[in-house]
């Protein structure tokens, strides 16, 4: 699973919106959707950002186990 997926799956889970998630992690909406749509590469500083927020491993954010 690409992270863009993991990205939409866990904001729909927790029932946030774009909005939120970004105005949360100190972004603004666009940036967020580009990053959730895969047109921009997220940042290493923002993948940290995002694990802390939904209390994820960086691993599970990335793909790489299915283990949060």
């Amino acid at each position: 699973m690409y992270y863009t997926e993991r990205l939409r799956e866990l904001r729909e889970d927790n029932d946030l919106t774009q909005e939120q998630v970004a105005n949360a992690l100190g972004l603004k909406r666009e940036q967020y959707r580009r990053y959730e749509a895969g047109i921009n590469e997220i940042k290493a500083s923002h993948i940290i950002k995002i694990a802390r927020f939904y209390h994820i491993s960086t691993d599970y954010l990335l793909g790489l186990t299915d283990e949060k």
